[in-house]
């Protein structure tokens, strides 16, 4: 068992689950799956290819397609469901996107996790809730030592900004309605996390595999850009960890950070050449500058002291194992093997369970 969360704790917990389509919430579902929960998703229809359909997710779940804007499907959904535990996932989540789309950007960010707390608010079943933010939600200065909770939240571009809104809008229902209602609120802001089934755009790891199955170089925009990187089960530990925590204990919600540890904040070069190394082969990148590309921070690192210490918290995987076993899957999902079975076993060893 890993050291950082008890998984019996979400047997037989009514979970539901927003942007459940998505990368990291099809892994949280195989997680809350194998721990024995019952679980509701709400999102989007998974874009193609995705990890949620290779994976088989929607079979073992309660699985509604819908939009998170619409806060009548939402409620509906809600009401059937009546989840004693609400993880907020659903969001448009690149920073790209938002350039393109800022209207909808802010439209899914804020007024979605509007529309979630509402149904929290009005539901009676719900104890505990966690909105996964972003660590971009700062006010990005440069610097290096780490940002704390208590910085200051104005994040630059329209997805960035957008995030930190919806932990403002967060922070006044918690404060106007949820403590009185004996709900726990608490918000994730979580680093770029790397795993086995990430099909996005505009994600490094999924640029790697796309070059290197097409036989291209990989190409990087900014390969001196700092980033806090980490699996993407070491992540949803944490998230599953705090929402567990507060479950039955308001004093201990608030917002944290969910990063890797400072030896693991490293550029996107050597992101690349650590996927070069565990690909294998003829796998390189090059240095591919776009000009007039949308504004992103060079640097960019999260203090997460107080998740240690809230609850004696660690990463698990360092870098070196996660890119490992991120390719390792990437090979078994591509030569069409088992992926289920390469998801269990992945969540078997970091939790030591096996």
């Amino acid at each position: 068992m890993s050291d950082n969360l008890d998984l019996t704790f979400y047997k037989d917990k009514r979970v539901f689950v927003t942007g459940h389509t998505g990368f990291k919430g099809s892994w949280l579902c195989r997680l809350l799956l194998n721990a024995g929960a019952e679980v509701t998703g709400y999102a989007l229809a998974a874009e193609k290819p995705s990890l949620f359909d290779i994976a088989d997710v929607s079979s073992h779940i309660t699985s509604v397609t819908g939009d998170i804007r619409d806060l009548e499907s939402l409620r509906a959904a809600f009401s059937a469901a009546k989840p004693e535990i609400v993880l907020h996932l659903a969001a448009q989540p690149i920073v790209r996107e938002g350039y393109k789309n800022p209207a909808y950007t802010y439209e899914t960010n804020v007024m979605g996790t509007v529309n979630i707390l509402e149904c929290v608010r009005e539901s009676g079943s719900v104890r505990s809730f966690l909105n996964v933010t972003t660590d971009k939600v700062y006010l990005n200065s440069g610097m290096e030592s780490g940002y704390k909770e208590n910085e200051e939240l104005n994040g630059y571009d329209p997805y960035s900004n957008s995030k930190s809104c919806s932990e403002l809008v967060t922070n006044t229902y918690k404060n106007c309605f949820m403590d009185a209602l004996g709900v726990s609120v608490s918000t994730a802001r979580g680093g770029n996390v790397i795993g086995g089934g990430d099909f996005g755009a505009d994600r490094i790891v999924p640029d790697c595999i796309r070059a290197v199955r097409d036989g291209r170089k990989i190409p990087l925009r900014n390969p001196r850009s700092v980033r806090p990187y980490q699996h993407v089960l070491d992540a949803l530990a944490a998230y599953l960890m705090i929402a567990a925590g507060q479950y039955g204990d308001l004093a201990i919600a608030g917002s944290y950070n969910v990063g890797p540890d400072e030896c693991d904040c490293i550029t996107t070069g050597m992101l690349a050449e650590l996927f070069c190394k565990y690909w294998g082969g003829d796998a390189a990148w090059e240095s591919c500058v776009e000009e007039n590309a949308p504004q992103e921070a060079d640097f960019l690192r999260l203090d997460c002291s107080k998740l240690k210490k809230a609850f004696g918290w660690k990463p698990v995987w360092n870098i070196e194992r996660s890119m490992e076993e991120t390719c390792r899957f990437t090979k078994v999902m591509l030569n069409g093997g088992d992926v289920p079975q390469e998801m269990d076993r992945e969540i078997c060893e970091f939790f030591k369970i096996c």
